[in-house]
C-alpha cells in the first residue's frame, strides 16, 4: 500500500463520525478569533484614527481662532513668504497672521541682542542707521490687532521697508527699553 491514503471506515448511511467536544470547542474559538481579527481590529483601528482626526482638528480650531498674538516662532513657510528673517538669538517670540482677499499680514514681536538686531535688520535688506528715532511706524489698525500700546520708559525707533509687489512691505518698530537687548515689533503684509 504504498503510496496510498488510508481510508477512512465506512460509516453506515453516509453520516460523518460525530466530533469530539475538544474539537468542537477549538475549531469555533478558531472562528471566534478569525472572525475577531477581521472585524474588531479594523473598527478599533478605526475608533482611535477617528479619535486623531478630532482632535487634531481641535488644534487647528483653536490656533486659526485665535485673535492678537500666539506665543511661538512664525513657521519658516510664514518667514519665507513675509520675509521675515527672526535672527538668532531670539526670545519672548510671539506671532499672528491675518489673510483676507486684499492683503495678507503678518505680526511678529521678539527681543533680541543688539547684533541680533543688526543681523535682523540687513537680512531685510536694510540698516540700523535708517531707524528713526520716535517714529512709530505701525499704525492704530495694527495695534488693536496685536494689543501693542508702545508706551513705556527707553528710546522708540521705527522704519518702512517698501519694496515693489509682490514682495511685502514691512513696518518696524525698535523699543531699547533694556541696554543690549531691544524689543522688535514687525508688521510685513502683502498683497496675494
Amino acid at each position: 500500500m504504498t503510496g496510498e491514503f488510508p481510508q477512512r471506515p465506512a460509516v453506515p448511511d453516509g453520516t460523518r463520525p460525530a466530533e469530539d467536544r475538544r474539537h468542537m470547542i477549538r475549531r469555533r474559538a478558531l472562528t471566534l478569533l478569525i472572525i475577531v481579527l477581521l472585524i474588531g481590529v479594523p473598527a478599533g483601528y478605526l475608533v482611535i484614527s477617528a479619535n486623531q482626526s478630532r482632535a487634531s482638528g481641535k488644534d487647528k480650531e483653536a490656533k486659526y481662532s485665535a485673535t492678537g498674538l500666539t506665543e511661538g516662532w512664525p513657521s519658516k513657510l510664514q518667514r519665507r513668504i513675509y520675509q521675515v528673517p527672526v535672527p538668532q538669538p531670539a526670545w519672548w517670540v510671539a506671532s499672528y497672521e491675518t489673510n483676507n482677499w486684499k492683503t495678507s499680514r503678518l505680526y511678529v514681536e521678539f527681543e533680541t541682542s543688539d547684533a541680533g538686531l543688526s543681523a535682523f535688520l540687513t537680512a531685510m535688506g536694510v540698516q540700523e542707521s535708517e531707524l528713526k528715532r520716535g517714529d512709530l511706524t505701525i499704525g492704530e489698525r495694527d495695534r488693536e490687532i496685536t494689543g501693542w500700546t508702545f508706551e513705556g520708559p527707553g528710546t522708540w525707533s521705527g522704519l518702512v521697508h517698501e519694496q515693489e509687489d509682490p514682495a511685502p512691505t514691512h513696518d518696524v518698530v525698535v523699543h531699547h527699553h533694556k541696554p543690549g537687548y531691544p524689543r522688535v515689533y514687525v508688521v510685513s503684509r502683502t498683497v496675494p
